[in-house]
């Protein structure tokens, strides 16, 4: 094992909380930057690029090294906006600290809520600072009873020496008898706390204003006495996080060394590092070699993606995202643009930001490139984007919602692909599964059955592959497909049989089940003037959502539920409008549900499930020589595998 000399710390916030203005302020106070730069004044060093500047908004992650005393950092500012917050969730697969930004004005905000769920899923140990204590009316204790409530109990203000080292005991045996015995010894309660930090069991707040360098120093010095460098093994590994392309057009791999090192000309698989960079905003300098723990960017691995982990054989892997698309919009061309030419240029944005999942789709039989989004604004940024890099001028259609499929009870699917010189038969149960859990797949196949590289063959094609349902075309989720039985011939089984064979037997089961439509859900927090309780409660009735009890205050009412993204997308713009611009209303993305209105979305979609030969449910079988198709419904009377 091998300890890291450097720690990652993103700066992570619900938009408009001062996250890029506390990153300049860290790196300022930190002698990382000789100047100062504010958002209003366009000038922010991490916010460089022309688009961030003229909307005021953090849209790519950076990153900067700093020190602080003997202690080497690299802090990587991430974009606030919920459109954007699948950039953000790209980088806290390389962080070991967070430091999360709280809007003293505002409060805790759904986004804020996701980002806090966020970081606990990739257990990161967090800093909170509570941002604008400035401001007039800022109540503090109003302010930590609200964030011990909705994130966690053991957020402690670091501020208040008397009472902070008696909730931190409270969380640890240990230091709590040493409370009690009146231990006072430095080195064991910082050694303690450094401990109980990094293990998540508490987390330091602290409160002040960034723009006025208030309470920063305070949270450096807490960053810089608390954290801990974490120990690697010695073997090579690493994990991609971004991927982008430089003026010159240099496809550039954001890693961070996750065991042994890196350097430059090592080959990795069957790929070669060219150069290895170290940045700093959008300044680099090249390195011959980096560590386990540090970041870099890296020429000459041309097949890397965003998530992917690697080692020195080359071997990948891919962590799924927690955030994804709910909307997806038809791109638009001008007249005079090639539609293969436009979607080759359109794959390589999507290398930078895979979340748009780019794709050439047939529509009314015409070819059509479709994307997926996080929100409009991501849209728009889109736009100026294709322009920038491209000279191309594109458009978008209207959004519209990603919707998916499941079953509502078990289902048995029989594939069958046998033309002539072929075989593979394949059988699968597909149950129902949790809400929100995506496709699992395992294995009830006996190997008497079948050979073990049939059956790992066969969870491999049930893996690969985006499989949709039968009402609209949409993802397949929710479900876990077992494998059952399958039979292959000595002679005649070759590679892509069973890919077949798989592939239909899914489709099978799906036209024998009862299937469901599921579509996106917000959860919701609606602050209005108590006037406006009545307007409020109507229209989330009038927009299928749910609600809790509300809770009434002299001047405001809040309301927190559920309610359907195809109803609430629009509805901010409402809230602003008959409230006089003072309620608000924010929300944040609470899975999927059975659709409120499947029928019209049916068919609305039109998908003519028995047009899409991507996904054909019929079977081949052979007789005399000749294969011929069996359509789904007569497969079951044939199959060569006795159902049980």
């Amino acid at each position: 094992m091998i300890k890291s000399n450097e720690n990652i710390i993103g700066i992570l916030a619900h938009v408009d909380a001062g996250k890029t203005t506390l990153t300049e302020a860290i790196l300022y106070k930190a002698g990382a930057i000789r100047r100062l730069g504010r958002v209003d004044k366009k000038d922010s060093w991490f916010d460089s690029h022309e688009l961030e500047r003229s909307r005021g908004i953090t849209i790519f992650s950076k990153q900067n090294p700093f020190m602080l005393g003997d202690k080497k950092f690299t802090l990587v500012d991430t974009p606030g906006h919920v459109d954007f917050s699948a950039e953000m969730e790209r980088t806290l697969g390389i962080l070991d600290y967070a430091v999360l930004v709280i809007d003293g004005a505002s409060g805790i905000q759904s986004h804020t809520e996701t980002i806090w769920d966020l970081l606990r899923e990739y257990s990161i140990p967090v800093f909170i600072f509570i941002n604008k204590a400035d401001r007039d009316g800022f109540d503090k204790l109003r302010l930590l009873a609200e964030i011990k409530s909705k994130l966690c109990e053991e957020c402690i203000d670091f501020s208040q020496s008397e009472t902070m080292l008696e909730e931190i005991s409270m969380t640890d045996e240990n230091m709590l008898d040493a409370f009690l015995s009146g231990n006072t010894d430095e080195e064991f309660w910082k050694s303690g706390i450094s401990q109980a930090i990094e293990k998540r069991k508490i987390f330091p707040c602290f409160f002040g204003s960034a723009l006025l360098g208030i309470g920063v120093e305070e949270l450096l010095g807490a960053i810089e006495k608390y954290t801990l460098y974490k120990e690697y093994t010695s073997e090579f590994s690493a994990r991609i996080y971004k991927i982008l392309h430089d003026n010159q057009g240099n496809r550039l791999s954001f890693l961070k060394v996750t065991g042994g090192k890196l350097t430059v000309k090592m080959t990795v698989g069957d790929e070669k590092t060219d150069q290895i960079r170290i940045y700093s905003g959008e300044k680099h300098e090249t390195v011959a070699e980096v560590s386990a723990g540090s970041v870099c960017a890296v020429t000459g691995l041309d097949s890397s993606f965003p998530g992917m982990m690697i080692d020195i054989n080359g071997q990948k892997s891919k962590q799924p995202p927690k955030l994804r698309p709910l909307l997806s919009a038809q791109v638009i061309l001008p007249d005079s643009a090639d539609i293969h030419t436009a979607y080759k240029k359109l794959c390589l944005l999507g290398e930078e930001l895979p979340e748009l999942s780019v794709k050439i789709t047939t529509y009314s039989n015409e070819e059509q490139i479709q994307i997926q989004v996080m929100g409009r604004i991501q849209l728009e940024i889109l736009k100026s984007l294709v322009e920038e890099r491209f000279g191309m001028s594109i458009d978008f259609g209207p959004c519209r919602i990603l919707y998916k499929e499941t079953v509502a009870a078990p289902v048995m699917g029989y594939g069958h692909y046998e033309p002539l010189r072929h075989y593979a038969e394949t059988q699968l149960r597909i149950e129902p599964a949790p809400r929100n859990s995506g496709i699992t797949v395992e294995n009830e196949c006996s190997l008497e059955i079948l050979d073990s590289n049939f059956q790992n063959l066969i969870l491999t094609h049930i893996r690969e592959k985006e499989h949709v349902g039968i009402l609209t075309g949409s993802p397949l989720t929710d479900v876990k497909i077992i494998l059952t039985a399958g039979r292959s011939h000595l002679k005649h089984t070759e590679g892509g049989d069973f890919r077949e064979a798989t592939y239909r037997a899914i489709r099978q089961g799906l036209e024998k089940a009862e299937n469901i439509l599921l579509e996106p859900y917000y959860a919701f927090t609606l602050r209005v003037p108590s006037a406006c309780f009545g307007r409020a409660v109507s229209d989330i009735q009038r927009l299928c959502g749910e609600f809790e009890p509300p809770e009434m205050t002299e001047t405001e009412v809040i309301i927190k539920g559920i309610g359907p993204v195809s109803e609430f997308m629009d509805y901010p713009e409402e809230v602003i409008s008959y409230s006089g611009g003072k309620g608000v209303i924010s929300m944040r993305e609470n899975g999927y549900r059975p659709c409120h209105n499947a029928e019209d979305v049916i068919a609305r979609t039109g998908y003519e499930k028995e047009r899409d030969l991507d996904n054909p449910s019929s079977s081949v079988f052979c007789s005399h020589g000749a294969g011929f198709e069996v359509k789904w419904q007569d497969v079951d009377q044939m199959r060569h595998i006795k159902q049980k």
